[in-house]
């Protein structure tokens, strides 16, 4: 019955807006109840979503079951390591979804999927991603870094999720300079440059569990230094 009642929400939300719920005290935190956002299938609500999240401090984002938020250009320019399709993550944001895919448009300019910024990085920034069943794909950071990810001193933790189609100099899936975890989740068909088509480390850890990275050129797995990766 919730499943039912969540599908019934999120189609009658509409395609601009998002709708705000409060979880119960019991799973709220001591800071005081988690506002989780139901967000319709479109790119202006996805990018909307993203901004009210970190403008309060963080988020829960639901989004739309069985949809692809196609993003036709970039919604964050000044992030260290160039456009990107969504805002900056710099703050702690979960997006969770069900066969839900964020998708660079074809013809769209070149930008990365997502950015996540923390202190490392940006000083002023605390940006932690937590994506669990969302795949992100086509993404294009050109001669930056992280075509479908680029961990910029936060973290991002992966579930269920998958990077794939992507393309970058340096972790043509993902880049990450931090904390990188992925359970069951997939890294395929991506492209880098130089090095790293799949994942490429340049500091912090790595941690892949039960996954699939693989298909990917040059390379599936990279680093600044050796490392043992299942991948």
């Amino acid at each position: 019955m919730r499943a039912i009642n969540l599908f019934r929400l999120l189609a009658g939300a509409g395609a601009a807006g998002a709708l705000l719920l409060t979880v119960p005290a019991a799973e709220a935190d001591a800071a005081g109840p988690v506002q989780a956002v139901l967000v319709p299938c479109s790119e202006t609500a996805l990018v909307n979503a993203v901004n009210g999240a970190n403008a309060a401090g963080g988020g829960d984002l639901i989004l739309a079951p069985f949809c692809t938020y196609t993003l036709t250009g970039a919604h964050s320019t000044g992030g260290s390591g160039g456009p990107a399709g969504l805002p900056n993550i710099t703050t702690p944001i979960t997006m969770s979804g069900l066969a839900t895919e964020i998708t660079r448009a074809p013809n769209a300019p070149s930008f990365r999927i997502i950015e996540v910024d923390g202190p490392a990085q940006v000083p002023t920034a605390q940006g932690q991603l937590t994506l669990t069943t969302v795949t992100i794909s086509n993404g294009d950071a050109g001669l930056g870094v992280g075509g479908g990810i680029a961990n910029l001193g936060g973290s991002v933790t992966m579930t269920a999720s998958g990077v794939r189609g992507s393309r970058a100099s340096y972790g043509g899936g993902i880049y990450t300079d931090t904390a990188l975890t992925m359970t069951a989740g997939s890294v395929t068909g991506n492209t880098a440059t130089v090095n790293g088509g799949g994942v490429y480390r340049n500091a912090g850890s790595v941690t892949l569990l039960a996954g699939n990275v693989s298909g990917n050129a040059p390379n599936n797995c990279a680093a600044t230094a050796p490392w043992t990766a299942p991948c």
